[in-house]
């Protein structure tokens, strides 16, 4: 088994303490930023970073839906890590300032992928398509905090 990642990032106009603090903030701005791709939100416990617990589906592709059970950490400052407790699968969120009143936000996400065939195409389609799903995301994050 190979690993898999997926890499997003994008510049938003607002500091990096208002990003982070929206990007972690699961009880109200979370859920108002996820794309369609996702359903089934709800914060389980906690609700603002470390400790969360947050449940959602996520639709990769018309067949592929991934049931995903978040916990929350926050190794660092202006970090975010996100393990599935029910796969592999963990994504980061990093804010660091980019500039007077900007921010970037970049988003990582690693999982173990399938070996054969199958294995090969997780490897070459699923970054691309989880990137798209995380940049429409940021979209919405830098539409929220950009108000």
């Amino acid at each position: 088994m190979a690993q898999v990642e997926a890499t997003t990032e994008r510049i938003i106009a607002a500091d990096a303490d208002t990003v982070f603090d929206a990007l972690a903030d699961y009880k109200d701005v979370r859920g108002k930023v996820l794309t369609g791709h996702f359903s089934e939100y709800e914060v389980r416990e906690g609700g603002d970073g470390e400790g969360t617990l947050v449940h959602w589906k996520l639709q990769a592709t018309s067949k592929r839906v991934r049931d995903c059970l978040l916990e929350v950490s926050e190794p660092t400052d202006g970090q975010l890590v996100e393990k599935d407790r029910n796969s592999s699968m963990v994504t980061t969120w990093t804010v660091t300032p980019a500039g007077e009143g900007k921010s970037k936000a970049v988003v990582v996400t690693v999982w173990d992928g399938a070996g054969g065939i199958g294995g090969f195409f997780e490897r070459t389609f699923a970054p691309k398509g989880l990137a798209r799903i995380y940049d429409g995301l940021l979209q919405n994050l830098a539409t929220e905090v950009e108000k």
